[in-house]
């Protein structure tokens, strides 16, 4: 779930800081600048890991009273990889699907309808997805006196729920001569990905890529990497994470924690 990233970028030491040692203003500035942000391709960042590794000499620019260090150094950065098995807490739902969160840390993890335990049903009026598991195959026979409600599971808000990661997706927006363009990177389990949407904010996904358009796509699973913020990195992304429920033992935790306390009790 998290990786170390090693990041080469400019730092920048105001004059007011010229009274401590450089590795200190080094380290005050990218704890107050790195922490919770998104870097594109790579994940949200946690935390500074250990101290810098490289710190090159304060150059100073014409009209600028900084010191302008080249520096290297080690992120913790969140960023599960595709098939990763990780539990969360329902926020939201709707009829696209479920928004699931890592308590205050992550919010943006989406779980389609499509990835749903079969069969799952969306109840407008209670807001709510709900669950009938099929025991017909389980069972010789049948009940006719069951009700199919007693069976319906219900997936409540502030449950605790396990779902495994299917995409990450990292969007970062650009302003260009033909105006504010948003480009949008993923990584899946089996193809890639590429979305592009202009000043209109209509998305289009495909893989017919025009002119400058790249298709970029990261590893299935990255314990580390190295990046350069040197240029187009310092722009703001953002990271959404598509997740599934879609398999046995996935979904909330009290549904399977049960069954697993019955089987002992037969034991």
């Amino acid at each position: 779930m998290f990786v170390i990233a090693t990041v080469a970028e400019t730092i920048c030491i105001p004059p007011f800081m010229f009274y401590q040692p450089t590795m200190t203003s080094v380290h005050n500035e990218i704890d107050r600048k790195y922490p919770n942000r998104v870097i594109m391709d790579v994940g949200l960042v946690v935390c500074r890991y250990g101290d810098v590794l490289q710190i090159g000499d304060g150059v100073c620019i014409p009209g600028d009273g900084s010191a302008h260090h080249e520096v290297v150094f080690r992120l913790v950065v969140f960023r599960p990889f595709v098939e990763e098995v990780c539990v969360g807490t329902i926020q939201s739902c709707n009829d696209e699907g479920i928004m699931v969160s890592l308590g205050e840390f992550f919010y943006d993890i989406f779980i389609p309808a499509y990835w749903m335990l079969r069969p799952s049903t969306y109840d407008k009026k209670r807001g709510l997805w709900t669950w009938t598991p099929d025991y017909s195959d389980d069972e010789g026979d049948n009940d006719e006196g069951d009700n199919d409600d007693s069976q319906k599971l219900e997936m409540e808000l502030g449950a605790e729920i396990r779902f495994k990661v299917k995409g990450i997706n990292f969007t970062q927006v650009t302003n260009t001569a033909k105006g504010m363009q948003a480009t949008t990177t993923s990584t899946t389990a089996g193809m890639p990905r590429f979305l592009s949407s202009g000043s209109s904010g209509n998305t289009t996904d495909g893989y017919g890529i025009d002119g400058d358009d790249v298709l970029e796509t990261g590893p299935v699973r990255k314990r580390s990497s190295s990046v350069d913020l040197s240029d187009s990195m310092k722009i703001p992304a953002s990271m959404h994470i598509t997740a599934s429920i879609c398999e046995d033992g996935l979904g909330l935790t009290s549904w399977w924690s049960n069954q697993d306390g019955d089987v002992e009790e037969e034991e």
